[in-house]
C-alpha cells in the first residue's frame, strides 16, 4: 500500500470516528463501518480479539448514539466525502476496511475516495452481507410504512430488533433507520463500477436472506487485483454476532497475508 507523508494522528475526539482504545502506534489500523440502523457499538468488543498493535476505528454515522440531535445522512456520495475526509488524520499507517451490510457499500465508496483523491490504496477492503452495488436489488423499504420497515429489517434476523418492540426507543431509532435505508436503496454506484485497487474479502452468512451468493460472489469485478475470496459462516444477516472471534481471526490472516 502507497503510504503519503502525513502528520501524526491526534487524539482529539473526532464525530465520526470512534477508535477502540487509541494506539500510541499501531501497525495498522482497521476501519469498520456499521449496517443500516446500527452504530459503532457493533464493534465494541472486536479489539479483544485483535493484535495489540491493530486498532479498530469504527464508523459513527449522525442521527445516533452520541449524535443522534444530528441530521441523518441521506446521500452515498456526502457519507463517504465525511467518512474519508475523517480518515484524513489517520494515514499515517496502512488501513483496512470493514463494512456490514449498507456499511460494506460505504466502505467500497471511502476506499474510491482514498485512493483516487489522496493516493491511499487500503491494505483490504472487507464487505460482509452485501451484494456488490451493481448487482444489488432495492426493496422500496424506505417508501413504506414503519410496521413493514420493521418486519423487513426482522426478515433479515433478529439481532437487535427487540429495541423497536419499546416505544420510546423505537422513536429515537426508526428516523435513522429509514434515513439509511433511503441511502443505500437510491445508492446507485458509477456505470461502469470502478474498481479499487485494494484486495477484496467477502463474508456471508450461509442462510442470509437479503444476499444472492452470486451477488456477493460479484465483489471480484470490483477490485483490479486477482486476490478475492469469499468467506461463508453458518448463520443469517446478523452472522457476525454469534461468529466474531471467527471472523476478527480470519480478518487478521488475511491482514497478514
Amino acid at each position: 500500500m502507497t503510504q503519503p507523508t502525513r502528520t501524526p494522528t491526534t487524539e482529539r475526539e473526532n464525530p465520526w470516528l470512534r477508535r477502540h482504545p487509541p494506539r500510541s502506534a499501531p501497525r495498522a489500523r482497521l476501519v469498520c463501518f456499521p449496517h443500516a440502523g446500527g452504530n459503532a457499538q457493533l464493534f465494541h468488543t472486536w479489539p479483544a480479539h485483535l493484535p495489540d498493535d491493530v486498532e479498530l476505528v469504527a464508523v459513527r454515522y449522525p442521527g445516533r448514539q452520541e449524535r443522534l440531535a444530528e441530521p441523518c445522512v441521506e446521500d452515498m456520495a456526502t457519507l463517504a466525502d465525511a467518512v474519508t475526509a475523517a480518515l484524513l488524520p489517520l494515514l499515517d499507517r496502512p488501513l483496512a476496511l470493514f463494512g456490514h451490510s449498507m456499511g460494506s457499500s460505504v466502505a467500497y465508496e471511502t476506499a474510491l475516495r482514498l485512493e483516487e483523491r489522496h493516493g491511499v490504496v487500503p491494505r483490504r477492503l472487507f464487505v460482509s452481507a452485501r451484494s456488490a452495488p451493481h448487482r444489488a436489488r432495492p426493496t422500496g423499504l424506505h417508501l413504506r410504512g414503519d410496521d413493514e420497515l420493521v418486519t423487513g429489517v426482522r426478515r433479515l434476523g433478529s439481532f437487535g430488533s427487540e429495541v423497536y418492540d419499546i416505544p420510546e426507543l423505537r422513536e429515537l431509532l426508526l428516523p435513522a433507520l429509514r434515513a439509511d435505508y433511503r441511502l443505500i436503496e437510491n445508492y446507485r454506484p458509477a456505470s461502469p463500477p470502478r474498481p479499487t485497487r485494494a484486495p477484496i474479502t467477502a463474508h456471508l452468512g450461509t442462510d442470509d436472506p437479503g444476499c444472492d451468493r452470486d451477488d456477493v460472489l460479484a465483489w471480484a469485478e470490483l477490485t483490479r487485483t486477482a486476490d478475492f475470496a469469499l468467506r461463508t459462516y453458518p448463520g443469517d444477516h446478523f452472522y457476525l454476532a454469534q461468529r466474531e472471534a471467527e471472523l476478527v481471526a480470519d480478518l487478521i490472516k488475511d491482514l497478514e497475508a
